[in-house]
């Protein structure tokens, strides 16, 4: 790792610390679909023979936190323009490459931090991990969404100058993302229309490798899903480099 990659990653996660506020408010929403969703449609679902719906949807819950987090990272990049620190970054005698893959793995960084809060809270709560043996694949699946996501926060964020307007443009991309991603329900016996939508969202296979590592659940299996992850966030890793190269100092 580079010295500027080592900086920016560090810059991304003292920001983090100092914002308690941003830690808390970004708990919220997993929480709330977590608790909500998990014990309000838990009797329904053990009726159907389908088990503790804690354990299904905690997957979900977890992935929700680390993509909420991880997009809203980009806003940084706008902040940044706004008061000019990216201007001084960018007449830096440093890589362009190195600038925008140090913000993406600070940002992820934090985002995971976000998912292992969730996944100890879900813990608490009565969320299981059936083979422990796994868990290290898990957070390796948790490390991948927070790149992906962030990755793509962060190239969106680039070509946006209006830090209004980026919420607004997450919240369009994303909850469509979550919703038919298989996070609160099974993709099994499914239209085949949402079924067809599920199998193209990237975030399907990051919920569906995590759900497979903690509770032994999947649709797709694990070697799809490395490989889908894996390639989407280099794309967008890629799209991103290339963006930020073109962006004037």
């Amino acid at each position: 790792m580079t010295t500027t990659i080592y900086i920016l990653w560090i810059r991304q996660l003292k920001r983090y610390v100092r914002s308690k506020s941003r830690i808390i408010g970004s708990l919220g929403q997993p929480l709330l679909f977590l608790l909500a969703l998990g014990f309000g449609f838990g009797p329904i679902y053990a009726r159907a023979g389908e088990g503790n719906y804690i354990d299904f949807i905690g997957s979900g819950a977890i992935a929700m936190a680390i993509i909420f987090t991880a997009m809203f990272t980009g806003i940084e990049i706008i902040w940044d323009k706004e008061f000019g620190f990216l201007k001084e970054t960018l007449v830096a005698p440093v890589s362009r490459f190195e600038i925008i893959v140090g913000r993406i793995l600070g940002g992820a960084t934090v985002s995971m931090i976000q998912g292992i809060i969730v996944f100890i809270i879900a813990y608490i709560v009565g969320f299981r991990v059936v083979n422990p043996y796994l868990l290290p694949i898990a957070f390796l699946f948790m490390f991948l969404i927070a790149m992906l996501f962030t990755s793509l926060g962060t190239a969106i964020a680039i070509k946006m100058e209006d830090m209004q307007a980026f919420p607004l443009i997450m919240n369009f991309i994303m909850m469509p993302m979550f919703f038919l991603s298989g996070a609160l329900f099974p993709l099994t016996g499914l239209p085949k229309t949402i079924t067809t939508i599920a199998s193209i969202n990237p975030l399907s296979y990051g919920i569906d490798g995590l759900r497979i590592t903690l509770s032994n659940q999947g649709h797709f299996g694990l070697l799809a899903d490395f490989s889908v992850l894996i390639s989407t966030t280099i794309i967008l890793i890629v799209i991103g480099v290339y963006l930020f190269s073109r962006v004037e100092a």
